[in-house]
């Protein structure tokens, strides 16, 4: 038996969602993270005296750290076993989270983040793999879906305790729940998360084959699994290992275009995500209000993920992308003049969170299927990685647009036609049969599934 090829045509099993679970709880310790950072910035900036550009550096620490982070540690994953990586990642993450809540100035807090975000970086390559690869054909969409939201919840609740935490303890104590749950997180992983089927096939450790095994006992196969089941798709793609594979004639297509709108989405996302308590703040509401719009913002983005699995059952993920990045380019441009009224500006930070997290829940779903498993560390790495640049972006321009006198809603109107260049960025895809995993190799090749 051909595990991967049993996971990908059998009904999901429970221990297939239990992983699909925890690989969704790994997500949301990045948006409890972002979160974190953007709670806590009116205190820090008080405590330590911060200009805007000064507090728009400081936020953008650990994305440095994330990108930095994916696009290293992605092709390391590849080698060493996405496992493995999420474990490191974790020690690493929860180091800088417990750290954070030691620091005495901006340049300490600056560097703690970096390490946490190197943490992150990691964590989310290797969570994005194993989840569509442990997700049936059918309901891959779906499962991505779900584990993107998890950013959306663990903002959302996580800023939700945030808001009593910086009141009753302070913005330290922020940070010191971030690390007590990512080393919960690692115990998890330790007794529950096995490696990936993938790995096992195309590395074969020593143990790969009573790796497998186990790992067939518990999804209920009772069939003795082939380590040496030929994989049509590793033969085809025997160049595609590391990152210069990135750029062949086989995949540079796919690569750019999918750069591009991860740099675009990123940038809208981490926009809204980190300076929505400051600048709704600044046009008229209140600091607690401030902030549970952007719990609702986050709220939202756990349900506009999921809404964008359910529409992949029926429509092409491009096509389904696309939809979801004009309508966030529109809302995105309309939500801060609904300042003026609470319940309104609540409504819209919702249907906000849901456009812009199905983005990003989209860009997950594409990207694993749009590489060969040699390759599929290495592209979501990149991918996130070029992301994360948008990311580091987005809050220090911001900071320096509102030193320089713009306006919350010039800011806000201008993310949203930035945010409309996605859509136009997957025209590129055109051609590209994602959803039947399968791209159309140049003349005299062969077809590269890309499942």
């Amino acid at each position: 038996m051909d595990l991967r090829a049993r996971i990908n045509d059998s009904r999901m099993s429970g221990y297939q969602w239990l992983i699909v679970a925890i690989c969704t709880f790994l997500n949301a310790l990045d948006g409890y993270d972002v979160l974190a950072i953007s709670f806590t910035s009116n205190q820090v900036t008080e405590e330590f005296g911060l200009s805007g550009t000064a507090l728009g550096l400081v936020m953008s620490a650990a994305l440095v750290g994330m990108a930095v982070g994916a696009l290293t540690l992605g092709p390391v994953a590849d080698r060493i076993g996405r496992r493995r990586m999420i474990i490191i990642a974790l020690i690493v993450n929860g180091a800088g989270l417990f750290l954070s809540a030691t620091a005495t100035d901006e340049v300490q807090l600056g560097i703690w983040r970096i390490v946490t975000g190197l943490g992150i970086g990691g964590i989310l390559v290797a969570t994005t793999v194993i989840s569509s690869e442990y997700a049936s054909r059918r309901r891959r969409g779906l499962v991505i879906g779900i584990y993107a939201a998890g950013y959306g919840l663990g903002a959302s609740i996580g800023g939700t305790v945030m808001v009593g935490m910086i009141s009753a303890f302070g913005w330290r104590s922020v940070f010191v729940l971030g690390g007590a749950l990512t080393v919960f997180s690692l115990i998890l992983v330790l007794l529950l998360v096995p490696e990936s089927p993938t790995y096992l096939y195309t590395r074969r450790p020593a143990d790969a084959q009573r790796r497998l095994d186990a790992i067939a006992r518990r999804l209920g196969c009772t069939e003795a699994v082939d380590l040496s089941a030929i994989d049509v798709e590793a033969e085809a793609t025997v160049a595609d290992e590391g990152v210069p594979a990135l750029f062949n004639r086989r995949n540079r297509r796919v690569t750019f275009v999918v750069w591009a709108s991860f740099f675009i989405i990123m940038f809208g996302f981490y926009f809204v995500n980190s300076w929505t308590p400051r600048l709704m703040n600044e046009a008229g509401l209140s600091d607690s209000l401030a902030m549970f719009v952007t719990v609702g913002l986050t709220l939202g983005g756990a349900i506009g993920s999921v809404v964008f699995g359910l529409f992949t059952a029926r429509f092409s993920t491009r096509s389904v992308l696309m939809g979801f990045a004009i309508v966030a380019a529109v809302l995105m441009a309309i939500f801060v003049f609904t300042a003026d009224w609470v319940i309104l500006a609540l409504l819209f930070g919702v249907v906000v969170g849901m456009s812009i997290n199905g983005c990003i829940a989209g860009l997950y779903v594409l990207t694993p299927q749009s590489y060969s498993a040699s390759l599929r560390s290495t592209g979501a790495g990149w991918a996130i990685g070029v992301g994360r640049l948008g990311a580091i972006i987005a809050p220090t321009a911001t900071g320096a647009l509102l030193d320089a006198g713009w306006s919350p809603q010039m800011i806000y109107v201008g993310v949203g036609a930035i945010i409309l260049l996605a859509a136009l960025a997957l025209l590129g895809m055109r051609g590209i049969d994602v959803e039947a995993n399968r791209r159309p190799a140049p003349r005299g090749q062969s077809m590269s599934a890309v499942d």
